[in-house]
């Protein structure tokens, strides 16, 4: 009999490992000591000192088989190895997607059981033709697709349950729909009832048992690895026909109700309206879904522990050692906080004002993004999709295709107030149609505010893919709002002949008649009279900077919105994100990156060239006929004994 001291919850250890020295020095019992056979340890797969726990709960990795048996199996995922090639929000590529190119990419996230929206894709074009041939220095392919073996082809593009490998405090397994490709970082596990299967694998029973099998324990606040490994050993009860049925629904219903949850998010395949006016689709009442969230899975939590044959006391050792990660709630489908590749969604959550999210929503109505009819009852939610349905090409709150949108535009906006492309007055036009209330400061918003918060709710896993460009001169005394989804190569003769040129027109007559004022000119003139004319010079120096750009622009929306906005970074005012975009154009000049549309387009011969002995960036280009195999490097053999 081995004994071991559990002190991993005391402040104090020092104090406290000498307080139980003490007692077990004077023959006292003491509730932090345990007396544990070591070959108990023996039942649990890998041998974890899992000395808290009691026997029962050990055994129970022996009594039921394991996760993958009967049918059932776990897969680890795709690494691209360069994600800034070859993944994108789904945003970026939307209704402009390549058709057999971009696959929807689960890629981890934060807490989130039976539910979280799926916003990136990944180029799994003729089947990762791009990634397959993208080779390091040595050769070697650079992503590991080449370790997947048959897991591409057999398990890529199926329904089945992901969860992120390394999560914080407690795991959670959700939904991965058909026609969906899972990553590294999120593995997925199939079965043939995998609603089923959800709610046992977000018990707290399986939970518990799953954390048996961790190189440490939960205390602490330390990221979990949730190996495919480890998943894979957890035991699997056979639940009764009568269970199965109530848990199939308690599951499906947990999705649906978390999808719910999500359609206030713009970024989500969910989305249908923002906070302020979400309750006039359907019934949508977040506190209230939150109770039965909770009530649901107290309800799972219930039918598993007996399944698992869990004593009171384990019941309530489960429950207390896998509670929610701090500030995480049934909700949490902002994927966050519990990866790095998942760091840039603070303001997609709760915390997002209704006054920014409304407003936002309103810009997205304008630019005909969204469609303010949901609001207005003219137009009907569509039906809920079933939790494996393939994810959309547009949100339920996105304009359905060949709807009319409710402004007119060439996919240019902008700040002048009594244009009739105004974006502030539109966007207060928008707000009266639905009768919600308009704010005063529409305009400042839009100047001072908008695009900071619109950049970090378009920022996804290390992606910054703001939709909404803001192009302006220099002081900020005009700005043009560009719609990126409606980019063409002229776009920026539009803006130049459309906008600029008309202003600077009527600017220039009134730098005249002030002019020809002469020495009638007042003190109000005067300053009038300077102003205007640093303004025409601002106007003169963002046309003069468009007409250098507009002739060998031509954005391609495979290249993504970072890649496709870097040839404008000069025009941006928002420092950060003009920062990375300066950064982007000097890469891509540099050659770092030839994969690009855009590359192609400023550097052709260079590309080109590069395409004779780079068989991906051949493939990016459609020009594999210019790739020329290296010859084979003939095999060195030994010399026998003897030979000369």
């Amino acid at each position: 009999m081995s004994q071991f001291l559990r002190l991993l919850s005391e402040g104090d250890k020092a104090n406290a490992l000498q307080q139980v020295s003490q007692r077990l020095r004077a023959g006292e019992a003491d509730a932090r000591v345990l007396d544990v056979p070591p070959q108990a340890f023996d039942a649990v797969p890998g041998k974890p000192f899992a000395y808290w726990v009691s026997e029962a709960v050990r055994e129970t990795f022996q009594r039921l088989p394991a996760f993958e048996s009967e049918g059932r199996t776990v897969k680890q995922g795709l690494a691209t190895a360069d994600d800034f090639r070859f993944v994108r929000g789904w945003w970026e590529v939307g209704g402009h997607a390549t058709t057999g190119k971009w696959f929807s990419f689960a890629k981890g996230g934060a807490y989130s059981p039976y539910y979280a929206d799926v916003y990136l894709v990944v180029n799994w074009e003729r089947e990762g033709a791009e990634i397959k041939n993208n080779l390091n220095d040595k050769g070697g392919v650079r992503s590991n697709v080449w370790m997947l073996r048959d897991t591409a082809t057999k398990y890529f593009l199926r329904e089945g349950l992901t969860w992120s490998r390394r999560a914080h405090l407690k795991g959670s397994f959700r939904v991965i729909p058909r026609e969906s490709i899972f990553s590294d970082s999120g593995p997925c596990a199939f079965d043939d009832d995998l609603l089923l299967l959800a709610a046992i694998l977000n018990s707290s029973a399986y939970l518990y048992l799953l954390m048996l099998l961790m190189p440490r324990g939960t205390e602490g606040g330390q990221t979990l690895k949730l190996e495919v490994g480890y998943v894979a050993s957890v035991p699997i009860p056979m639940p009764s026909c009568e269970q199965k049925e109530l848990l199939r629904n308690l599951s499906s219903r947990s999705w649906h109700l978390k999808r719910a949850l999500d359609s206030i998010r713009e970024t989500s395949h969910a989305f249908m309206l923002p906070t302020a006016l979400r309750a006039r689709v359907n019934e949508y009442d977040s506190p209230a879904i939150e109770v039965e969230l909770s009530r649901i899975q107290t309800e799972i939590d219930a039918i598993a522990f007996d399944l698992y044959g869990f004593s009171d006391a384990d019941r309530q050792a489960a429950l207390s050692s896998t509670p929610l990660p701090e500030g995480e709630g049934q909700s949490s489908s902002a994927e966050g906080d519990d990866s790095d590749d998942d760091a840039d969604d603070s303001a997609d959550s709760a915390s997002a004002t209704q006054h920014d999210g409304l407003l936002s929503w309103a810009v997205g109505v304008a630019f005909g993004r969204f469609d303010w009819r949901l609001a207005t009852g003219e137009r009907t939610a569509p039906p809920e999709p079933e939790p494996f349905d393939p994810l959309p090409a547009k949100s339920p709150g996105m304009l359905p295709k060949g709807a009319a949108s409710f402004h007119t535009h060439a996919g240019i906006l902008v700040d002048e107030p009594g244009h009739p492309h105004d974006l502030a007055r539109l966007v207060e036009e928008v707000l009266s149609r639905v009768n919600a209330p308009v704010p005063d400061d529409v305009r400042r918003w839009l100047q001072r505010d908008f695009f900071a918060f619109h950049l970090q709710r378009y920022s996804k896993s290390r992606r910054k893919a703001p939709i909404y460009w803001p192009l302006a001169t220099t002081s900020g005394s005009y700005t043009l709002w560009v719609y990126y989804p409606s980019l063409t190569s002229q776009t920026l003769y539009t803006a130049i002949n459309d906008f600029i040129e008309p202003k600077l027109k009527q600017v220039g007559a009134d730098v005249t008649a002030l002019r020809n004022k002469g020495s009638n000119r007042s003190r109000d003139d005067e300053k009038q009279f300077e102003a205007l004319q640093a303004f025409e010079l601002e106007l003169i120096e963002l046309r003069d900077t468009l007409l250098k750009l507009a002739p060998t622009y031509k954005p391609n929306f495979d290249d993504g919105v970072q890649i496709t906005a870097a040839p404008l970074w000069p025009l941006f005012r928002h420092k950060p994100w003009q920062k990375v975009l300066k950064d982007t154009w000097a890469k891509l000049e540099k050659g770092d990156y030839d994969w690009a549309m855009l590359a192609m387009n400023y550097w052709p011969d260079r590309v080109r060239e590069k395409c004779k002995t780079d068989k991906s960036l051949a493939i990016a280009h459609g020009l594999e006929d210019l790739y020329v195999e290296p010859e084979a490097v003939p095999k060195k053999t030994r010399k026998k004994k003897g030979e000369a």
